[in-house]
């Protein structure tokens, strides 16, 4: 998820239903095609038919919606409010540009 989230970065996230989600959030959601349950955390970038288009602020990561199609809304947990970097710097988590 660079730039917006680094290695290291812990993240607040709040829970969430898929129908509260904005495009341009970063939600944590479950991989559709894993059963180990891994989490994703990713830009929701439109919604579909489907549940949502989620992608990674890293045009190179393809390990998103461009592999294993939308997330349906089920699976669909958090929208991630704060990123913590340094203990003693919060910010919020810059929108797409």
């Amino acid at each position: 998820m660079a730039p917006a989230l680094r290695d290291g970065d812990f993240v607040l996230a709040r829970r969430t239903t898929a129908a509260l989600v904005r495009t341009g959030d970063v939600v944590l959601a479950r991989h559709p095609a894993r059963a180990d349950g891994l989490l994703l955390v990713k830009r929701a970038v439109r919604r579909t038919a489907g549940g949502w288009w989620l992608e990674s602020d890293n045009a190179f990561v393809t390990s998103d919606s461009r592999e294993f199609g939308a997330v349906p809304d089920g699976l669909v947990l958090a929208r991630a409010v704060l990123r913590l970097r340094d203990p003693l710097r919060v910010a919020r988590i810059p929108g797409k540009r």
